[in-house]
């Protein structure tokens, strides 16, 4: 995959329609001129993200050629792909880095059951992180378990590149579920037995402060060595959060040391169609990459699995065991996240699929944890 980002290149005007760019809240502009000069025939792109007034232009020029080339975004500070190792709790709980929230926006319908919101938080490049990485969160307020004393730490998985929703580098976004609590025999809410941080974090305004820590995790860095591999993604609800990374990464952002050539494919599971997270952007990676990515929805509320039943994301995957399995035996990563209730179920569901093809589960299991090829982060 060419880059037309930098340089002329050939490519079809309808990237100024790229649906994935319009999501991430890109104002495309096709009467614009480069360095004052008017270049003809010219379609030039400005992008300018609501997360930062940086201004990224392109220039690219149409021609009659048969081949189209997708457009990426640049990114900056190039820098960032220079460390050898990932960024490990640069900021502990007693002492955080104070962040500051630049926006907070609902990403779930009116019927999606519960709320969700993609939060953006200004680090100012001085909390970098890798993609699969998570922040450390400490809500204010006091402990109310350990009186005098600050909340404890939430970890929440980082939804963005190393280069924020900004490309700048200098923010990092959360996918945070707001935690309800209704009382059984009543069936009101309980304010008092909400989530404390993540109704800290759905109700914030842009210009609050939030103590980070962190960043932490390395069982869901995305593995680079192979620009080619393959990548199962495995989601329910928010834990789609390092995958929104993953998927930008691969295919919105222009990173002149990684040009992912392989097959990421994305199954989220979620409640109905309003609850879907990011779909905008994954269904325009679909369009732009139909070689590259992959997409399978499992709506429990909207869906019925093969036995009648609700769909459930182990469901999805026994719909295409047989091709998962001879990607995890050619080497394929396969990774998890989401709510640990989740994984009880898709191991039953793998072990009978591998019983059924007269393999050993717990041995294949083995192995594939042995070849680092399987990725578990569930809370």
């Amino acid at each position: 995959m060419a880059h037309a980002l930098g340089a002329l290149a050939s490519v079809s005007p309808s990237v100024a329609a790229d649906a994935s760019l319009r999501k991430a809240g890109f104002k495309i502009n096709n009467n614009l001129s480069y360095d004052n000069k008017l270049w003809i025939p010219l379609s030039s792109v400005n992008l300018k993200s609501r997360f930062s007034s940086t201004k990224y232009q392109c220039k690219v020029v149409s021609m009659s050629v048969q081949q189209t080339v997708q457009s990426k975004i640049p990114v900056q500070p190039l820098e960032l792909e220079n460390a050898k190792e990932p960024p490990l709790n640069l900021y502990k709980p007693k002492e955080p880095y104070t962040a500051t929230i630049v926006s907070v926006e609902r990403l779930v319908g009116p019927n999606a059951p519960g709320e969700t919101c993609h939060i953006v938080i200004d680090h100012g490049g001085n909390v970098p992180y890798w993609e699969g990485q998570s922040y450390g969160v400490i809500p204010p307020g006091e402990n109310p378990k350990k009186p005098g004393n600050p909340h404890n730490v939430r970890l929440y998985s980082i939804a963005s590149t190393r280069y924020g929703d900004s490309f700048d580098g200098k923010t990092a976004s959360l996918c945070v579920r707001r935690a309800v609590y209704y009382d059984a025999e009543t069936g009101k809410e309980d304010p008092s037995k909400n989530g404390v941080c993540s109704n800290f974090l759905c109700d914030s305004k842009p210009g609050d402060k939030i103590l980070l820590t962190g960043p932490s995790g390395k069982i869901m860095l995305l593995p680079e060595e192979d620009p080619n591999a393959t990548h199962i993604m495995i989601a329910t609800g928010t834990g789609v959060a390092p995958f929104r990374g993953y998927l930008r990464r691969m295919f919105m952002e222009a990173v002149p040391t990684y040009k992912f050539g392989g097959l990421a494919w994305l199954f989220l599971g979620v409640a109905n169609s309003d609850s879907l997270l990011y779909d905008d952007e994954f269904t325009g990676y679909l369009k732009d990459y139909p070689d590259n990515f992959r997409y399978d929805k499992a709506l429990s509320r909207e869906q019925k699995n093969k036995n009648g039943g609700k769909m459930y994301v182990q469901d999805k995957i026994e719909e295409y065991s047989d091709e998962i399995f001879k990607l995890l035996d050619g080497g394929a990563h396969i990774y998890f996240c989401g709510l640990k209730g989740m994984m009880p179920g898709i191991q039953d569901t793998l072990k009978r699929v591998a019983e059924e093809r007269g393999e050993s589960w717990d041995t294949k299991l083995s192995q594939l944890k042995k070849n680092k090829q399987w990725h578990v982060e569930v809370y």
